[in-house]
């Protein structure tokens, strides 16, 4: 619809219209300095596009096992409508827009400066001419979703809990929860932030933003054929982490079957996620010796304590000179692992981040924790109910948000996401 002109109500309406879409733009981008952008697939470009897209159609959503990007924005949203058919569309919708950005594409044909010069653009721009950069856009539902608004308390999966507070969080409750989450990781930051704005601007009447997260840095790596990153503590993070290729252990610990309750969720699995502050400035005042104690491992190569090597196979039973493990009994990687855990084990996929200062001189930096696993219940919740209460780490870090999501299958070429879940 074309906005009047030449009246006053006329200008009111477009200044209505411009605002309320610039609104939802800038709440997805709220503390963020640009956005980024996607590859038309024209001319020279095409190849580029090809060889930096990630299918967005398969058995499960891309962003989960895809080798982890170097960026992410990540989105907690609230839905403020109770018409179900309204939430139905705007699925349908996204998904189409998410088709086209994970392909190099604009949101719709033409739409940065191809329409109306009088109407509001299609697509927000900024992320002309930029490739695709194997860009992934994951979604969830989280269990606030369920209740007695859309019909859906029925299908609501006995996995997805309302997690516990555990010993020492100091959650904020603006940095948690939410009906649905967008995952966007690309390797350009603009071109993650491209793609939730516009989510976010299309669904403005149906859904709202609750919190958001920008993340730098691959905190894990998810394939083999990618080297361990580090974080902010300066440890290679994520050594021992499932990967692509560990199709049982996927299968296992991950991926969700209908056997396990709700057939809807045949192929998803189960988001937490936790942002965690590390305290920068107290880590760094720890002896070289202290740090590695902690983490149980070596600083450098990344090896466990006790082995010559990253990758060599942990060994907590290894004995020092005083007869104690090398890896102490308070280490992160003891209590951690799925030894210690009767077995259980996580797909690690998280960000570093760093939100300028804390007002006091100290950063305000850590890691944005993102796990999947086939049952929170009987996978996180236990791991993380041990390093809360046992983990030396706890004396450096802080949890400060928290979420769950049920994440659902991956799309048909013809479905939409949640297609089980609404269908």
């Amino acid at each position: 619809m074309t906005p009047q002109t030449g009246t006053d109500d006329g200008a009111v309406s477009r200044r209505r219209l411009f605002g309320l879409a610039g609104a939802g733009a800038a709440l997805a981008g709220a503390g963020v300095a640009a956005g980024i952008g996607i590859d038309r697939l024209g001319g020279e470009n095409t190849a580029q596009a090809a060889v930096t897209t990630v299918d967005f159609h398969g058995a499960h959503q891309a962003g989960i096992v895809t080798p982890t990007q170097q960026n992410l924005h990540f989105a907690a949203l609230n839905v403020t409508t109770k018409d179900r058919a309204k939430l139905v569309k705007l699925l349908r919708t996204w998904t189409e827009a998410a088709r086209r950005m994970t392909a190099g594409q604009e949101v719709v044909a033409n739409g940065a400066i191809g329409g109306g010069a009088e109407a509001p653009p299609g697509d927000t721009g900024e992320a002309l001419d930029l490739p695709a950069s194997s860009l992934t856009l994951t979604v969830g539902f989280g269990p606030s979703l369920f209740d007695d608004r859309f019909g859906l308390a029925a299908k609501r999966p006995e996995q997805l809990i309302d997690l516990p507070l555990f010993p020492k969080d100091k959650l904020d409750p603006a940095r948690g929860g939410g009906d649905l989450c967008v995952q966007a990781c690309a390797n350009d930051p603009q071109v993650a932030v491209h793609a939730v704005r516009n989510l976010v601007r299309l669904g403005f009447g149906v859904t709202e933003v609750r919190w958001s997260q920008l993340g730098f840095g691959r905190s894990s790596s998810t394939s083999r054929t990618q080297t361990t990153p580090r974080n902010l503590f300066g440890f290679k993070d994520g050594t021992n982490n499932i990967k692509a290729e560990d199709t049982d252990v996927l299968r296992e610990q991950v991926w969700a079957d209908a056997a396990d309750g709700q057939p809807w969720m045949a192929g998803g699995t189960y988001l937490v996620a936790r942002r965690i502050r590390m305290h920068i400035e107290t880590w760094d005042r720890e002896r070289l010796t202290g740090q590695e104690e902690i983490i149980g491992r070596k600083k450098g190569d990344g090896a466990a304590l006790g082995q010559a090597a990253e990758f060599d196979p942990v060994d907590l039973h290894v004995g020092g000179k005083d007869g104690k493990p090398l890896i102490p009994e308070d280490s992160h990687i003891r209590l951690a692992s799925h030894e210690t855990l009767n077995g259980a084990r996580i797909l690690r996929r998280g960000y570093n981040f760093v939100d300028g200062s804390d007002g006091v001189g100290h950063l305000e930096a850590g890691l944005f924790f993102l796990a999947f696993n086939r049952d929170s219940r009987r996978q996180f919740v236990p791991m993380q109910q041990a390093l809360s209460t046992k983990d030396a780490m706890m004396e450096y870090i802080q949890h400060t948000g928290s979420a769950h999501f049920a994440i659902p299958p991956g799309v048909s070429e013809k479905g939409y996401w949640g297609e089980g879940l609404f269908g």
